[in-house]
């Protein structure tokens, strides 16, 4: 009986074998080995910010791509894609850096307090329950979901003006503090030539007498530094005045004009003081008479 019980334990494990091993080549899903090769010299951060669900997602991309033309990695930037570049023999696009802005001025002192919050310490639950604690209802609420959301510890609330704040020189734009932030007020914008940037430190939609009340630094919508700009790269819409980063040069122009200091420029020399004109006497034109 013993013997008769091994034989039929031994048959049904071949059997079992046969039928695992058929079943494994059937089914057998053949994996790209640059698949691996690409993934090991992507950063890992697996942010989603390539608009892939992680980085062995955005690899194989990558593989099947033709072209690299619209693949790219934020976190890694230009030589992570040189690697993988290198990797598969295609053309990797190149891009300029970007860094998360954060798109408020409303400092403790120049949008006092109206109420307080003693809810969930959420920005997102906060959002759609409460319009914050002070009269300007577009500003940030400063309870830090950007901050639990950032894998790169780049982003946090300054205590003093209850704001969030980014960190140069560990932001990676992976975006993931834009897509936490309930009041839309966190972009990523280019980083600039030596990390210099000029942007509307406002996202205030309310008109202006309505505006300034809630806030001194909102944007007021006054249009003078559309006015100013010769390049064409501030619009106006809502009550609220937008730096295209394509377009802006630079100049500085629309900054010396807000009347609130809602823009702001990062990161450039002191500006060189005016020369003052020389107080000289006005000569007095005679006329001869021949």
């Amino acid at each position: 009986m013993i013997l008769i019980a091994v034989i039929s334990l031994g048959v049904i494990g071949a059997v079992s074998a046969i039928f695992l091993f058929a079943a494994s080549k059937k089914f057998e899903v053949y994996e790209d080995p640059r698949i691996g090769q690409v993934e090991e010299v992507l950063p890992g951060a697996n942010c989603g910010s390539c608009g892939y669900p992680g980085c062995s997602g955005f690899a194989a991309a990558c593989v099947k791509a033709d072209s690299l033309k619209d693949l790219y990695c934020t976190v890694g930037g230009d030589e992570t894609m040189k690697n993988v570049s290198s990797i598969l023999g295609l053309e990797a696009s190149k891009s300029e850096p970007m860094i998360a802005v954060v798109r408020c001025n409303g400092t403790c002192e120049a949008r006092p307090r109206t109420s307080t919050y003693e809810g969930v310490k959420s920005c997102a639950i906060a959002a759609m329950t409460y319009g914050g604690e002070t009269g300007c209802s577009f500003g940030c609420l400063g309870l830090g979901d950007c901050v639990d959301a950032c894998e790169f510890d780049a982003i946090h609330i300054n205590l003093k003006t209850g704001i969030a704040e980014v960190e140069e020189d560990k932001c990676v734009a992976c975006g993931a503090c834009v897509k936490a932030c309930p009041k839309s007020i966190i972009e990523l914008r280019k980083k600039g030539p030596k990390s210099r940037r000029i942007y509307v430190d406002c996202v205030n939609e309310d008109k202006g007498a309505v505006a300034r009340k809630a806030c001194k630094n909102a944007c007021i919508g006054c249009g003078k530094c559309v006015k100013v700009c010769p390049f064409g790269a501030i619009t106006l819409k809502n009550n609220r005045a937008y730096i295209d980063y394509n377009i802006c040069k630079l100049c500085r122009k629309c900054v010396a004009v807000c009347p609130t200091g809602a823009i702001h420029e990062l990161n450039f020399p002191p500006r060189k003081p005016k020369p003052e004109a020389e107080n000289k006497p006005l000569e007095k034109k005679t006329k001869r008479i021949s």
